[in-house]
């Protein structure tokens, strides 16, 4: 494999090669960074939610500073 590109111009191993990898798996590349930054919005949001719910609760419920471990 080594010998093969051995002989090619710069150009070739630098530009042209992974402008064709683009080109073949680019559908795949995208859907795969898509899926991961859908993943991390969606787990953001999920953290972002349950810290609104536990603050809303400490909030309506006193603090939790008055209550005991007798609560649990």
């Amino acid at each position: 494999m080594r010998q093969t590109f051995a002989g090619m111009p710069w150009w070739v191993k630098w530009v042209a090669i992974p402008l064709l990898v683009l080109f073949v798996f680019g559908g795949v590349i995208t859907s795969i960074l898509g899926a991961l930054i859908s993943f991390a919005f969606k787990l953001l949001l999920f953290v972002a939610l349950v810290g609104g719910l536990i603050f809303i609760v400490k909030k309506f419920t006193g603090g939790g500073a008055k209550s005991s471990s007798r609560d649990w």
